[in-house]
Parts: structure tokens; C-alpha cells; sequence
């Protein structure tokens, strides 16, 4: 994704910064707790196309966690 691009976009919801996931193709708000889709190389800003983060996709990552139960 451009960089340029992402570091003007913001959640349509709360204007926060949104953190990209490269693997996901998603764009993440973590004080909503939604990832907005990116498809074919578009970002989808509308909040009824995001999903719900999950508990883990929220935390930051930490030293000593690996992300397995």
C-alpha cells in the first residue's frame, strides 16, 4: 500500500490513525476495534464493510507473546 495514501487516511468513525496489516490487506482501528478491507489495492473506508477486531488483533504485541494460546 502507498504510504503516502495511508498516512492521510484515518477512520471514518474517530479520525484516529489506522494501522495497516499487510498480511490481513486490512486497515486496523484499534479504538473501534474494526479492520477496514482493502481490495485490489483500494481501501474500503465505509464503516459497514469493517469487521470486528478480535481481543488478540487489538493488544499490541509484547515481548514473550507469540500470539499462540
Amino acid at each position: 500500500m502507498d504510504k503516502e495514501l495511508l498516512a492521510m487516511l484515518v477512520c471514518p468513525l474517530c479520525q484516529a490513525k489506522l494501522k495497516y496489516d499487510r498480511e490481513a490487506q486490512e486497515l486496523h482501528c484499534l479504538y473501534d476495534g474494526l479492520a477496514y478491507p482493502i481490495e485490489e489495492g483500494i481501501p474500503v473506508m465505509l464503516p459497514e464493510s469493517a469487521r470486528p477486531l478480535d481481543v488478540d488483533e487489538k493488544l499490541p504485541p509484547s515481548p514473550g507473546r507469540t500470539g499462540e494460546a
